[in-house]
């Protein structure tokens, strides 16, 4: 590979995008599995880190246990908490990266991609230029687009605004009146951080959501000497604390009337943290635990109650004296930050990559992702999509979807090499039956039926984030491929690059 960072070869064999979890495992395992290929990733940032590289409000942390937090062939022994702070993921997934060398081109954004059929190439342009390759593999997170309501005012309102994902670290928030929007994730890890350095603090809820206690601890030295030394020990402790998080599947997909163990506990804590029954009743959620996320925090309760803390319910619109909420209330406030998470349903990418027939992959979904297995789509070809449709999960580490996603991008290329052809679509049969199959086993999960409004839901309806069972069914499946799902071919005789395809 070429030693300038910017440069870019005019083609390579497979080209991925993004430099987070999905990428690097990808990048990983396709240049251990093909090292006679030509691979490269691109990255639109300077450094790695994806998800955790952008967020990096007051107080982000990872609610998975870092024991299932780290790439397999990358193990992690010094973690130093069992909860991942923003700051040491970022730095390992920049290890990471740094350990796969030159392969990797930063501040290197794609910009658009589509499918050559004549070539039967991607033709990607990029910051830095056009590259040409065989096959592509996105992978830009569910959670790297910032959704930001189109609030009425918003011109009108003269203070700081930004989004959580963007945090302005530049804007001191000592002794101002600030607003959060939100109550979910991000909110519940920013509030309790600022909430001593305002002047006031103003959240807006529109609905409340279920929270439980965050079992975090300090890993010691002693103990991370011991996984050092004996990584055979951690591996026990990464397949226990595996097998414990994937009995939540059992609660809320396979058996929702076993939900009231966790209600019990939402509710003991509420009761236990929130002495006031009028304040109690607003942070009460009305519908199943586990509908949305739960929020794995001990301070979200006790930040509320502070005297200098306004919980007040949706934003309506902005003003140039503040924000205005559901009830008409205007409230004084200077700074808005927004922590109304991510778009996963509308990725950005879909709207720059051209397929088979000239339409975007946006515009094949029309407002309802969907894929075979999470990552082909029909009118792709050679496309792999990582982090897809229905590829989510509510009870563990995405890690464990990436790594057989990566697998399987691997596994098909091995394929088509060892049998002397270029590409690979599955059919629109296939793509349809197995998310037939999906939304079936979906229908009686608690995400489909436990009475809340959620970012699963696309803007049809229909639940395209979640995976549905145990993480050990999908590696199984992502296994193998099954050549009669797809249309597999062969460069035309007569292309320009005929004598270059790879084999």
């Amino acid at each position: 590979m070429p030693e300038h960072p910017q440069h870019l070869p005019d083609r390579v064999d497979v080209l991925v995008v993004g430099a987070g979890f999905g990428g690097l495992a990808a990048l990983h395992r396709l240049v251990t599995d093909h090292p006679d290929l030509e691979i490269l990733a691109i990255e639109r940032a300077a450094e790695a880190g994806g998800v955790w590289r952008e967020n990096d409000y007051p107080g982000a942390a990872c609610d998975v246990p870092t024991s299932l937090y780290s790439l397999s062939f990358a193990p992690n022994p010094d973690w130093s908490h069992s909860y991942g702070r923003q700051h040491e993921i970022r730095d390992y997934l920049i290890g990471v990266a740094d350990e796969l060398g030159d392969r990797i081109r930063y501040n290197c954004a794609l910009q658009d991609a589509e499918w050559d059929a004549a070539q039967a190439l991607w033709i990607v342009t990029t910051e830095h230029g056009v590259i040409r390759c065989r096959f592509l593999v996105t992978a830009p997170g569910a959670l790297s687009a910032p959704g930001v309501p189109d609030l009425p005012g918003a011109s009108d309102f003269g203070g700081t605004v930004f989004h959580s994902a963007q945090w302005e670290h530049g804007h001191d928030l000592t002794g101002r009146r600030v607003a959060i929007v939100g109550s979910g994730a991000s909110a519940v890890q920013i509030v309790p951080e600022i909430v001593d350095h305002v002047e006031h603090l103003t959240v807006f809820q529109r609905t409340p959501a279920w929270v439980v206690p965050r079992l975090d601890r300090t890993i010691g030295r002693t103990e991370r000497t011991v996984y050092r030394r004996l990584p055979a020990a951690h591996r026990l402790i990464r397949a226990l604390v595996y097998l414990y998080r994937e009995f939540y599947v059992i609660l809320m997909a396979r058996r929702p009337r076993l939900l009231p163990i966790a209600t019990a506990i939402g509710k003991a804590q509420l009761m236990t943290q929130v002495r006031n029954r009028s304040l109690r009743r607003r942070l009460t959620p009305d519908y199943t635990i586990g509908c949305k996320r739960m929020l794995l925090t001990n301070k979200w309760f006790p930040a509320l109650q502070k005297r200098n803390v306004t919980l007040t319910g949706a934003i309506a619109e902005l003003t140039s004296e503040g924000a205005v909420d559901s009830d008409g209330r205007t409230h004084e406030v200077d700074t808005v930050v927004f922590a109304t998470g991510f778009t996963p349903t509308a990725p950005p990418i879909a709207g720059h990559l051209r397929g088979r027939t000239g339409d975007t992959l946006a515009d094949t979904w029309a407002g309802s992702p969907s894929a075979y297995r999470g990552v082909s789509v029909h009118g792709f070809p050679n496309l792999f999509f990582l982090y897809g449709p229905n590829t989510n999960l509510g009870h563990s580490s995405i890690v464990l979807m990436l790594e057989p996603q990566a697998r399987y991008a691997s596994t098909v290329i091995r394929h088509l090499r060892d049998r002397g052809l270029d590409t690979v679509e599955v059919t629109a049969q296939a793509q349809q039956a197995y998310n037939a199959n999906l939304d079936r086993e979906l229908g009686g999960t608690v995400w489909n039926t436990g009475g809340c409004a959620s970012w699963y839901f696309d803007a049809k309806g229909r639940n395209s984030v979640m995976w549905p069972t145990f993480t050990g069914a999908y590696r199984r499946m992502m296994s193998t491929f099954v050549a009669d799902d797809h249309r597999l071919g062969r460069v035309p005789a007569h292309a320009d690059d005929a004598s270059q395809v790879i084999r």
